[in-house]
């Protein structure tokens, strides 16, 4: 069998089951061979009856001393039982729906099983256990077993099942992919032995050693494409601008930017008059002023005869930009125009014409902006804000309206230097690490239930003073997340029971577009004190006259999603508030959220994450676009990631490379791992 054979090739794996296998992205044996557990099991310790524990899954060695017998309870429902024992006591089996196994446990024999007793309607027991003779080498009972993601329909004894064949049909044939040079010097195990220990870990020494490899290897494919990327990127020739000077921006700021803005603008400006298309990302804590910068950005491109576009992920987003760079750029001579979804017709249509004959020459958007029939007469600059939240594909659809335009991406995300390298690693980045003058540190409180009458309080003497309020929820609904509070059903109780005399709003992302900006709208003219949002007003709101943001269930957000919520307040010259509100008694979950107390710095904060919690957070949905990353839960840590980013930076430049017998599977690796996230390798 070969590796990208499909899996209908192996027995047993007919059609259904290959649609089953279809649901979890598996339809070669390769799939299936980089199918990597999320979890193991160590079953390698035998208990005996008298200690096993209820809820406790264990390990236990007995004999069959009565039954097995099967009885048909009612429709859909048959019983099989049967009692077991060893030295230390007894214990009944109840197997549901599963009467094969009168035939494979017999009267007298001895078996290895694993599960945990419990009680219900049949009697204080042991249902479903699974199990094997003790003459016969463990799979799912004396070993470490690993736990993969499953689909329904699917049991991880089947997948396992099917893992191992295609293990022993293929593996001999997966090609090495990491040089000789970078095995040696690194003391990593060849990939054979990773993929074979991975999926059947003989003990967990080895598996350390194999995961690190496989975690490794990873990382090392993802550097050495991002480097590939960012050379292809450099390449692409853009003819260099030469007005490149900011002092009529500059004179006409209301304000001085910060040094760090400056910083920021010089190194576009720069980049801008290379001769090559620019690919930087704007990296800025909240508030840090990043709208400035890509004004500053849209001025060049104007000054230099070519249009910009800038796309945010929202309409709210949008429209704040729009009011933002209109104050900005209109004393120069420059109206920015909006183009969204949910614009009038006869407002699009004007819109598009004024981008296609040029006359139009900053637009600001939503996914409105990439629409097959928006032309730009000359496009010279694309800017994406909260780019997470933007695919490459997407980013590069924008771009194609032009001829290799200058691209500057805006993330309010704070994010470890070291990650960013991996997440941001094929752009420049520029780091805005001061906020203007004006901005506020924001006062944050942890808080639980008994302080609710307080918090009560103070949200009305806030109201009283004229101020806003927000209040976020986990959940939109009540169904969503039965223990947390929901949007809908808190907005009811406050508007009708505890502030009936307040003016208190609902914003979730269920509803229309037409009604999110009315509620912002009201929002923004002071004509609510509450609102009741969920993390839909997590970016790019801005009201000053906001001063105090309520977090229910804080425990269930990320602290840079709590940091960004935060950031909604202390934006005008009043003093402003975070209470966060939680039920949770976990150690650890009250240390993440004191210290998120403590600072008001982005970069802190995502740096007590990333030590908390694990880099899981930074990928997913904020590395959108490029691959992702199958073993990011196996054992990662820092050191490995930055030992792979050292070894695959030497590796690529090392003249020898070519003839390293796993260059040619190194570079389809690493071409299907950049082509199929969408990214793209030239």
């Amino acid at each position: 069998m070969e590796l990208f054979s499909p899996v209908t090739v192996l027995p047993g794996v007919g059609r259904a089951r290959a649609e089953l296998l279809k649901n979890l992205g598996l339809e070669t044996l390769y799939d299936l061979l980089t199918y990597f557990p999320r979890a193991y099991e160590d079953r390698t310790r035998l208990v005996s009856i008298a200690s096993l524990e209820a809820d406790q899954p264990a390990c236990f060695r007995a004999m069959v001393i009565r039954g097995p017998k099967t009885a048909h309870i009612r429709k859909g429902l048959d019983l099989t039982k049967l009692t077991v024992a060893d030295e230390t006591g007894q214990l009944n089996l109840t197997f549901f729906n599963q009467s094969y196994v009168a035939d494979n446990l017999e009267y007298g024999r001895e078996y290895c099983f694993y599960g945990a007793i419990r009680g219900d309607f049949t009697g204080y027991g042991m249902q479903n256990p699974l199990f094997e003779p003790v003459e016969r080498q463990g799979t799912v009972t004396r070993g470490i077993v690993p736990v993969y993601p499953l689909t329904a329909g699917l049991s991880g004894k089947l997948l396992g099942g099917n893992i191992r064949r295609a293990l022993e049909a293929c593996l001999p044939a997966l090609p090495e992919v990491l040089p000789q040079k970078v095995l040696s010097r690194w003391g990593l195990c060849p990939v054979q032995e990773a993929y074979a220990v991975i999926h059947d870990p003989p003990d967990f020494d080895t598996l350390d050693r194999a995961r690190r490899r496989i975690v490794f290897e990873e990382f090392f494919l993802f550097t050495a494409g991002l480097m590939r990327l960012r050379a292809s990127r450099r390449a692409r020739a853009a003819a260099p601008w030469k007005q490149l000077d900011l002092t009529p921006f500059l004179q006409v700021l209301p304000y001085a930017p910060t040094g760090a803005q400056r910083r920021a603008m010089e190194e576009i400006a720069a980049d801008l008059g290379r001769g090559e298309a620019m690919n930087r990302l704007l990296q800025g804590d909240v508030g840090s002023g990043k709208t400035l910068v890509a004004a500053a950005a849209a001025y060049l491109a104007v000054q230099n005869g070519f249009q910009a576009a800038i796309m945010a992920p929202t309409e709210i987003l949008a429209e704040q930009h729009v009011r933002s760079l209109t104050a900005l750029l209109e004393p120069l001579g420059i109206t920015p125009a909006l183009l969204t979804g949910s614009l009038p017709a006869a407002e699009k249509r004007r819109v598009k014409e004024g981008l296609a004959d040029g006359s139009i020459p900053l637009a600001v958007g939503t996914h409105a902006l990439l629409t097959g029939d928006v032309a730009f007469a000359r496009l010279g600059l694309v800017a994406a804000d909260e780019q997470h939240r933007f695919g490459v594909a997407q980013r590069t659809a924008l771009q194609e309206k032009g001829e290799n335009p200058h691209l500057l991406v805006m993330s309010a995300t704070p994010i470890p230097r070291t990650l960013a390298l991996m997440i941001y690693g094929d752009l420049d980045v520029s780091v805005l690490d001061e906020l203007p003058p004006g901005r506020q540190q924001v006062d944050t409180f942890l808080v639980g239930e008994a302080m609710r009458q307080r918090v009560n309080a103070f949200i009305r003497k806030e109201a009283a003073a004229g101020h806003q309020i927000y209040v976020v929820c986990p959940a939109v609904e009540e169904q969503e997340l039965s223990s947390l509070k929901s949007a809908e059903t808190w907005a009811e109780a406050l508007g009708k029971t505890v502030f009936p005399d307040l003016r208190v709003g609902l914003i979730h992302g269920r509803l229309k577009a037409a009604e999110k900006e009315q509620v912002m709208a009201d929002f923004s003219a002071n004509r609510l004190d509450v609102l009741v949002a969920t993390t839909v007003i997590e970016v790019g709101v801005d009201v000053p006259n906001a001063t105090l943001m309520v977090i229910e269930d804080a425990d269930r957000f990320g602290l840079s999603q709590l940091h960004q919520l935060r950031g909604r307040v202390g934006r005008g010259g009043e003093k402003s508030y975070c209470i966060l509100f939680t039920s949770s008694k976990n150690a650890e979950t009250l240390q993440r959220l004191k210290t998120f107390c403590r600072t008001n710095d982005g970069f802190q904060i995502a740096e007590a994450d990333l030590q908390q919690r694990g880099p899981g957070d930074f990928f997913g949905s904020r590395q959108h676009g490029l691959p992702q990353f199958k073993t990011a839960g196996l054992s990662l840590d820092l050191s490995l990631l930055k030992e792979a980013q050292q070894a695959a930076e030497e590796a690529m430049q090392d003249p020898d490379l070519p003839r390293d017998p796993c260059f040619p599977a190194l570079t389809l690796r690493v071409d299907a791992l950049f082509r199929a996230a969408g990214g793209g390798l030239n």
